[in-house]
């Protein structure tokens, strides 16, 4: 039986503070829908707020999982409504089959979209992983995208964050302005380039771990 709406726990921007609280709300393959592909990576690749939510993370996280990491997309299905209305907050996201996923993965990345403000270009990079957040930045910039890892508002370093709900407790987060996002979806050569860059470091990343 649903809960009434009455009692559900939403943020002061009416954000949802549960997945069970949504989905009270919601319909599941009308409003919202999500993809679950566990390949038994050491990595997981995580879009929260997928689909229409926070537009082109799914394309994005699909890309750089490629074929071999894990992925999980919550998608929201109808364009245009407004963002609040499926979405939950990266701490409190608990969604069942996203945390099993990660909780299984030693790297987790969170795939997220912000508004453009000032800077339609740079992408933020947080997280608790910061070797790993350093690394993927400076592969980003190699590769020719602005990226910075401090100095913004969405550190992403709280610990119930999805990011760092893997084994190592430590992932990272990727916050692409809108503009860019739309542009990686509608450029798939320069898409290519940007989970090139951010695969190359994961992979160097555990190559290093692997070692030590």
């Amino acid at each position: 039986m649903n809960q009434s709406p009455s009692i559900l726990r939403k943020t002061r921007k009416g954000e949802y503070m549960a997945f069970a609280d949504l989905a009270a709300e919601k319909t599941q393959g009308v409003d919202y829908d999500f993809l679950v592909l566990d390949r038994a990576s050491a990595v997981a690749i995580v879009a929260p707020h997928g689909g229409w939510i926070e537009h082109g993370t799914s394309e994005l996280a699909t890309a750089v999982a490629g074929d071999d990491f894990s992925l999980y997309l919550f998608e929201g299905l109808k364009p245009k409504r407004p963002h609040s209305e499926l979405h939950i907050p990266s701490e409190y996201f608990d969604q069942n089959r996203c945390a099993d996923l990660v909780s299984r993965a030693r790297i987790v990345i969170g795939m997220h979209g912000r508004a453009d403000g000032d800077d339609p270009e740079t992408i933020w990079l947080g997280g608790l992983g910061k070797e790993l957040r350093d690394a993927i930045a400076a592969a980003l910039e190699a590769a020719g995208f602005k990226a910075i890892t401090s100095g913004h508002r969405l550190p992403g370093e709280h610990k119930n964050n999805i990011c760092n709900r893997g084994i190592n407790q430590a992932g990272v987060q990727l916050e692409l302005p809108k503009s860019l996002r739309d542009a990686l979806v509608a450029n798939p050569q320069r898409r290519a380039l940007f989970s090139k860059a951010v695969r190359k470091a994961i992979s160097d990343h555990l190559a290093k771990q692997g070692a030590a």
